[in-house]
């Protein structure tokens, strides 16, 4: 996947963001993005920069659909919800890209698991800074990077020094094992097979899929069912479940797409996410995905000790995310353009399904997502464009509600 890193959960990372997939996708054909209604432009403002900064992910790089969905409790009446899509769900039917499909969700992942796992640290039934072999004696030989056994919290934000299962040889080409089932300790051991990485911070998968086994030590259920339980019922999130060995997408979604080994452009669809585990494996929609951020940020899901716990980013490897990003626990920040810092996390599966929730400094939140994964840094950078000018566009000193 993004890599299965915020970008890309199936393993290769490639120039400015390893949240890119490793898979060169095809350039799709030319998008139009889709006219607002008349009355929310003249009530709401146009959504300009938005829009142009969708037009660029379809008509200049060649995404086949994109889309985004905004939220604002700043915003008068129905101007704090807004959505905009540019080309194509799904290339056979040409249906139109929209803001409500269900698509595989990646690495964004990492936040709900990363959730639980702090939730089970403010009931006092894990602590972040214990070592993993507390809780799964002999799983992790050695220690991190300084010698020192591994902890729950060095897992959280990728400075454990485990290497990333994704970059084995063998998922150099992902969708010729886009139908097996994976089981998470066979990950976790092949990636002890791997050299260790160098510097204080690696993205790898494997780090949670350690956690989702720790959580089902310590509670007696799977990390997946916990999420459930935890999260996405009590949050009302319809479109957000775990697939399993189902390799379709159920309910409403768009079709998602990327290039293989031999250059032809592939419906990336149908695929078995177990490797991504909770890592990387949650089909959702922009909806349920701004919901369950917006209730993080609102202190709905964790005490105030424990997301302040989460904020607390380390400096990043800036070839595996964007520029001025730092990552905290499960959580990515990025400095924006208007001032301040959106929070969230992005993710990308090798199918081809983009992600991203981020929310502002005001309490904006934006989802996004792509049905083709950006195939160069130019792509990379209009995708960021595309979550600031969601989130800086129209902010106090320049809205003109009516």
């Amino acid at each position: 996947m993004p890599t299965f890193l915020p970008i890309t959960e199936t393993g290769r990372r490639a120039g400015l963001a390893a949240l890119v997939a490793a898979v060169v996708l095809a350039t799709g054909p030319a998008a139009t993005a889709q006219a607002p209604d008349s009355r929310a432009a003249r009530n709401c403002g146009t959504h300009d920069g938005t829009r142009q900064a969708l037009r660029a992910l379809t008509d200049h790089d060649g995404i086949t659909g994109a889309a985004v969905l905004v939220t604002d409790p700043d915003a008068p009446g129905s101007c704090g919800r807004w959505s905009e899509a540019a080309g194509t769900a799904d290339v056979r039917t040409g249906r139109p890209m929209n803001a409500t499909d269900r698509l595989r969700a990646g690495s964004v992942t990492k936040t709900f698991t990363a959730t639980v796992v702090l939730q089970l640290v403010a009931e006092r039934r894990l602590a972040l800074d214990a070592p993993v072999d507390r809780y799964l004696p002999g799983l992790l030989p050695g220690g991190g990077p300084d010698g020192r056994p591994i902890t729950v919290r060095q897992l959280l934000r990728h400075t454990s020094g485990l290497p990333d299962f994704l970059d084995a040889p063998e998922w150099e080409r992902p969708e010729q094992r886009r139908y097996r089932h994976f089981e998470p300790r066979d990950l976790v051991a092949r990636a002890l097979e791997l050299p260790r990485p160098q510097g204080t911070w690696h993205y790898a998968t494997t780090n949670y899929l350690v956690l989702g086994m720790i959580v089902r030590e310590v509670t007696g259920r799977s990390a997946e069912s916990e999420i459930t339980r935890r999260v996405i019922e009590p949050l009302g999130l319809r479109d957000t479940g775990w697939p399993g060995d189902d390799v379709h997408l159920r309910g409403p979604h768009s079709r998602s797409y990327f290039t293989d080994g031999d250059g032809r452009r592939v419906d990336g669809t149908a695929w078995n996410m177990t490797f991504g585990g909770v890592g990387g494996a949650l089909v959702s929609s922009p909806g349920d995905l701004t919901r369950f951020a917006t209730a993080l940020f609102d202190g709905r899901l964790l005490p105030a000790a424990q997301l302040a716990e989460m904020r607390r980013t380390v400096e990043v490897d800036a070839d595996r995310l964007w520029p001025g990003a730092r990552y905290g626990l499960g959580l990515i920040s990025t400095p924006l353009s208007c001032g301040g810092t959106w929070w969230g996390h992005a993710g990308t599966v090798p199918g081809g399904h983009r992600a991203l929730v981020a929310v502002g400094p005001g309490g904006r939140s934006v989802a996004v997502a792509l049905n083709e994964v950006p195939a160069s840094l130019r792509a990379e950078s209009d995708f960021l464009d595309l979550v600031d000018q969601s989130l800086c566009e129209g902010t106090p000193s320049e809205r003109t509600y009516a």
